[in-house]
Order: C-alpha cells, then sequence, then structure tokens
C-alpha cells in the first residue's frame, strides 16, 4: 500500500511528511516563483516505500539519541536490555520514533501534529512522544515532546536528524564549547577543546572534514551558509538542546546538523558525570522542545 505523505504548503515554502515511515520529513524547499530550492536533502526514491528513515530529509530521535553502548543501561537499579536496531553495529541508536508508525493527530493547511504510544518492554518504561510541524511562510517550526505514561521517573532524551543538502560552498557555524572524541565504534572517549579542523564556532566547511562529533556547550543557534545558491538558514532551539551532533560522511551530498538534549551514550555516562543531558522525565509529565529553520536568499 502506497504511504501517505502530508504536505505542508505555501507560496514560500513546501514541506512533506511521511507520518507511517517514522515520522519524517521527506521534503522541505523554498518556492521562489517558479523554482523550487531544497534545504534539506529530497528523500531518496524509495526512503518512505522501504521505511528507510535515513535516506529521507530529516527523523526525529526519541527516546533519546544517538547511541546506548550494546544496547545496555541501568536506571535506579533497573537493568535494561536493548536489542541492536542498525546493523552491523552492536549498539541502540536513536530510539523508537524512526522505526515507528505515527498518527495523525490533528492537521491544518498550515501545521501537523503526528504522534505514537509506546508500551512497555525491552524498553520497560510506557510513554507518547509527539510532534507538531508549522510551516509560516518559509520558516518551518518542529516541536518535539515525550509524554511519561508510566508510575515511576523515566531516562529520555529527543531531538532531530535533518540532512542539510551539501554544495561544494556549504558552511556550518555554531556556538559551542567542547568536542568528544569517539572510539571505532563511536563511543565517546575523552571530551577535549575544539580541535582547529573541529572550531565549528568559527565556522567549517563540510567538504573539507568528516565528522560524526557530538559537541557540547551548544548556546542552541547554528548557521548553515550555501554561499553558491545565495541561502543561509538559523537554526534555532528552545528547550533543553545543550548538544549538536555534526555528521559530515565525504563524498554525500548532505550535512547533518542535529539538535539534541544529550550526548552519546548518556544514560550511561551519567552515572559518573553530570553533563550529559540525560533527563529525568517524572510520572504524568512530559519533556518538549521546539527547533526553526528560518530560511533567507540573499539574491
Amino acid at each position: 500500500m502506497e504511504e501517505a505523505i502530508k504536505e505542508l504548503r505555501n507560496d514560500d515554502a513546501a514541506v512533506h511528511v511521511a507520518p507511517g515511515a517514522g515520522g519524517v520529513i521527506t521534503r522541505y524547499a523554498l518556492l521562489r516563483g517558479s523554482e523550487s530550492l531544497d534545504i534539506l536533502r529530497p528523500a531518496l526514491s524509495d526512503a518512505v516505500a522501504k521505511r528507510v528513515p535515513t535516506d529521507a530529509s530529516c527523523f526525529p530521535l526519541v527516546p533519546f539519541s544517538n547511541r546506548i553502548r550494546d544496547g545496555r543501561f541501568t536506571f535506579n537499579g533497573r537493568a535494561v536490555r536493548l536489542a541492536p536496531n542498525f546493523p552491523p553495529e552492536p549498539h541502540a541508536i536513536h530510539g523508537h520514533g524512526w522505526q515507528t508508525e505515527w498518527d495523525v493527530l490533528d492537521e491544518t493547511e498550515d501545521s501537523l501534529t503526528i504522534g505514537y504510544r509506546h508500551h512497555a518492554d525491552a524498553w520497560p518504561f510506557p510513554y507518547s512522544a509527539r510532534q507538531t510541524l508549522l510551516l509560516t511562510g518559509d520558516r518551518l517550526r518542529v516541536s518535539i515532546a515525550v509524554s511519561n505514561e508510566g508510575d515511576e521517573p523515566m531516562p529520555a532524551g529527543f531531538g532531530l536528524h535533518p540532512y542539510f543538502v551539501r554544495t561544494p560552498r556549504t558552511r556550518i557555524t555554531a556556538g559551542v564549547e567542547a568536542v568528544w572524541v569517539s572510539d571505532e565504534s563511536s563511543m565517546p572517549t575523552e571530551l577535549v577543546s575544539l580541535p582547529e579542523d573541529r572550531r565549528l564556532d568559527r565556522g567549517i566547511d563540510p567538504n573539507d572534514v568528516s565528522l560524526d562529533d557530538n559537541f557540547t556547550g551548544w548556546d542552541g543557534t547554528a548557521l548553515i551558509e550555501w554561499a553558491d545558491r545565495g541561502i543561509r538558514l538559523t537554526m534555532a532551539t528552545e528547550g533543553p538542546f545543550g548538544f549538536v551532533q555534526v555528521y559530515t560522511p565525504p563524498g554525500e551530498g548532505f550535512a547533518c546538523v542535529e539538535p539534541v538534549t544529550n550526548t552519546t551514550d548518556a544514560f550511561n555516562q551519567a552515572h559518573t558525570r553530570a553533563d550529559t543531558g540525560m533527563l529525568v522525565v517524572e510520572p504524568g509529565t512530559e519533556a518538549s522542545g521546539t527547533v526553526t529553520f528560518s530560511p533567507q536568499t540573499t539574491f
């Protein structure tokens, strides 16, 4: 059966969403007369049909972002064992939302709210998640909320995984303080001051350096510039987004700048550190945040 695509569209921009294929965005483009200018990499042809969120334009990260080492952690004395969900990696990665069907909860001409409910299983904490997308002119706001529906506190984190278009003259700048050095399995080993090739605070060219790094002390804003397209975009956050993950694999036509609330393997690191960003959501409450994409054309 063909997957339903929801569209938000006005004279300035278009956003497509596939709720049933992981709650993913499959397009975010500016409309300038007869011209369409993609901000996010358009979803690859089979991304929705085959439900491959990593081939989409953006997917949600909930109830945690990035990796949990070997899918194992302990919280409040309870051992949790999660199955690896991104073979051949041995870790659990990015939570459930990106691999789950989301339901349409509300829809208007310029907004879409989708959600899903998770019942206790290997992840023993029942919760619900909600995304609301609002298109105002060419500005896109994405709000995420995670609600604890159980009777005990739940560890949590959330974020977005956008795939920005990468051109020969792309630049990424964000106010950060430090970066985690990782091992070959992408697990954090040491928090260090920014090396010269990772001076995200001064701006980097994603074509010059291959990153899959978690930056800390983030001020919640990032600037993506495409000098060869006459476009710049400010990504601004509201809520507990203290980290940004930057992924720039060589030879690809995208660069990921991921606003997230926790560092890699936060639930395990939280046993010895107070700066992991791990959230604790009490029963009957929610954690939430908003990411706003504000583009500007300079031509």
